[in-house]
């Protein structure tokens, strides 16, 4: 049977560095997956042959020290580490594992660094690699504690004056009862009420949006929080099927079932059967970054990868994508 493909768009910084496939080798290779694209290591790598970086790519490392052998405090910790390295000024505590993959893999998230290599590859070839990279990895590390350290600022606490993203405005949380026993199609509502006001004579830099929702005073953070959600997720939908009926017949395409999607990882993926999914935040970004996101995932439904021809292809319809893809990448997104 043929196998289904699936394309995935990282989220939260996901970021890739230029990666190849490895020289061919007399040493088995393991299955190379069709969505994690290679691209070239720089010439002059002492590892050019066996090794490439992918994913969030971050490079190299140092002498490493196995678990249990008493790891010092580091300026970068991954939560899993089992190796450390000093990388630069830098002490880099990473999660190190053994993959059947072909190349060695470095990934830095919000956790940390994490690098994986094949069983066959020497440790001190995967040590060298990471250190070859030493200085782009720390750098890619600082930014990515920054990015965390904006994202627990963004917190949001839920009552009554809170505030949200919605496409790109300050959306103000006003607890209104009146709302709480509102009908729809002659019926009461199963959940509170929501209802977005605009407010056109609002001065500049002053929110002009409120969201009235059908909760008492008395209101929990919690019941706050669901029922703004449950707002944002309907309004998602909304926006999301509008976008992909834009966007589809643009690029030649078909999509046949939107899923909406919570993912810590990912804002969206295509598959080849013409399923979207996309995650229900990016309804705090601008319209033009939510059409990135769609035209992205659509554009895998003719080009399942990320070659030239895919960036091409995307750009027949979204013409600045490298700059909203930035915005997804640099943006801080509330903490719920």
């Amino acid at each position: 049977m043929h196998r289904l493909l699936q394309l995935t768009l990282d989220l939260f910084g996901a970021e890739a560095a230029p990666v190849a496939p490895a020289a061919p080798s007399a040493r088995p290779k393991a299955k190379f997956k069709p969505n994690r694209p290679a691209a070239p290591v720089p010439s002059g790598s002492p590892t050019t042959k066996t090794i490439a970086i992918d994913e969030l790519a971050l490079g190299p490392a140092l002498p490493a020290l196995a678990v249990g052998a008493g790891l010092a405090p580091a300026a970068f910790r991954h939560p899993r580490a089992n190796r450390q390295a000093v990388l630069g000024d830098s002490l880099v505590a990473y999660e190190f594992r053994r993959a059947r993959r072909r190349t060695i893999g470095f990934v830095v998230g919000a956790d940390g660094l994490e690098v994986r290599a094949p069983g066959w590859v020497p440790q001190a070839e995967v040590e060298a690699a990471l250190q070859e990279k030493a200085a782009w990895v720390v750098r890619k590390l600082g930014e990515a504690r920054e990015r965390q350290q904006r994202l627990e600022s963004a917190r949001i606490e839920w009552k009554d004056g809170a505030s949200f993203p919605f496409l790109g405005e300050t959306v103000i949380v006003v607890l209104d009862p009146r709302h709480a026993f509102s009908e729809v199609g002659g019926q009461l509502r199963s959940e509170p009420a929501a209802v977005l006001n605009t407010d056109a004579s609002a001065l500049p830099g002053v929110p002009r949006l409120t969201l009235h929702i059908g909760l008492p005073h008395t209101a929990t953070p919690v019941q706050i929080r669901d029922t703004v959600q449950a707002w944002l997720m309907r309004q998602a939908r909304r926006v999301f099927i509008e976008r992909l009926d834009h966007f589809a017949p643009r690029l030649g395409v078909q999509w046949r079932k939107l899923s909406l999607s919570n993912a810590g990882t990912r804002w969206g993926t295509a598959s080849a059967d013409g399923a979207i999914r996309l995650n229900w935040r990016l309804i705090h970004f601008r319209l033009p970054v939510i059409d990135y996101v769609v035209a992205h995932e659509l554009s895998h439904l003719r080009v399942m990868d990320h070659s030239p021809r895919f960036w091409d292809t995307v750009a027949t319809v979204v013409p600045d994508y490298a700059a909203l893809r930035s915005t997804l990448k640099d943006d801080a997104v509330p903490r719920w």
